[in-house]
């Protein structure tokens, strides 16, 4: 294929190409004038070659000017340096659109932009401008993110009361148990326990007992004063309660509004040995002297929490026991 023959068909072949590929292809002369504008980009700007054709590109998406599309046309018109677009910081900087629904929606495609200098033979350099649609990728990495997160969460959140669940009380108390000896700093653990709980489950049933758990559950989570302190279901009946930086008293006022808040919820307990006729609970505590719990661990913490919670159960039940500092 010789001659201007073969030239031509040359160039219907490439015209052919560039229309062909599945994405957007532009070129700037040194002036910033449209010379090439592909079938992508009729289609997804809803612009035709023939009404952009030597017009100012940045007359055409004006938007864009001192953005960073227009500074990285400067480097590859004048520096002859290649840009690529990072996608997180310039998720759309086209008005292009993947069908008319979305144009009309104002939804416009996620895109990857790359800017690349062109030499031209007798003529002053040029630029290639090339864009791609990457919104299912964008899409798929957004579901991904979110079920990553929602296992997170199913890993570390009770499956029936949307707390936390013994796992991650377990990482949490081993970190706040560390943070308060590096501080010598106070840390307060309430072990909470539902009375007679297996009385109502007998006569109630398991799925009043579930909802029975649940509702205990909101009503400790909501008496919670502070981000860093944590609600867990520690197992069955059993909830635990961290509290980073809280001296004894402090924690004995928090069980006693929490024991308080679950009688408060007035839910029916007809069969519980003659005690109150509603649901209530039973709370141990204990605290640790960061500054004096030498030798000592988290489980000292957590067995004497134990301690004082069979302390309140033996003397009565729908009340607070608390066991010296740890």
């Amino acid at each position: 294929m010789t001659g201007e023959p073969g030239r031509t068909a040359c160039l219907a072949l490439l015209a052919s190409a560039l229309d062909a590929v599945d994405l957007g292809v532009v070129a700037l002369d040194d002036a910033r004038r449209v010379v090439l504008w592909n079938l992508w980009m009729e289609r997804h700007a809803g612009l035709a070659a023939g009404t952009v054709m030597g017009q100012d590109f940045l007359t055409l998406y004006p938007e864009l000017r001192r953005r960073r599309i227009d500074a990285a046309i400067t480097l590859a018109l004048r520096d002859n340096f290649p840009s690529l677009l990072s996608q997180t910081l310039n998720k759309a900087p086209f008005a292009l659109y993947a069908t008319a629904a979305a144009a009309a929606r104002n939804e416009r495609m996620q895109q990857a932009v790359a800017v690349t200098p062109l030499e031209v033979a007798g003529a002053p350099r040029h630029c290639l401008i090339q864009v791609h649609d990457v919104s299912m990728a964008v899409g798929r990495e957004k579901l991904l993110r979110e079920q990553t997160m929602v296992l997170r969460s199913q890993t570390f959140a009770d499956g029936l009361t949307g707390i936390a669940n013994r796992r991650h009380f377990d990482v949490a108390m081993e970190k706040e148990w560390r943070r308060a000896r590096r501080n010598g700093s106070a840390l307060s653990l309430l072990m909470i326990d539902i009375d007679h709980f297996k009385a109502y489950n007998d006569h109630y049933g398991h799925q009043r007992g579930d909802e029975c758990l649940i509702q205990v559950a909101a009503a400790l989570a909501t008496l919670l004063q502070r981000p860093s302190d944590l609600l867990a279901r520690y197992g069955g009946e059993e909830f635990a309660v961290i509290l980073p930086e809280t001296e004894g008293g402090a924690a004995l006022g928090m069980a006693e509004t929490m024991r308080a808040g679950v009688c408060g919820l007035g839910v029916p307990h007809a069969h519980n040995d003659g005690a109150d006729p509603h649901i209530t609970v039973s709370i141990g505590i204990a605290t640790m002297d960061g500054a004096a719990a030498a030798g000592a661990d988290a489980a000292a913490l957590i067995g004497a929490a134990d301690r004082a919670l069979y302390v309140a159960k033996r003397a009565g039940r729908n009340r607070v026991a608390a066991q010296p500092p740890v």
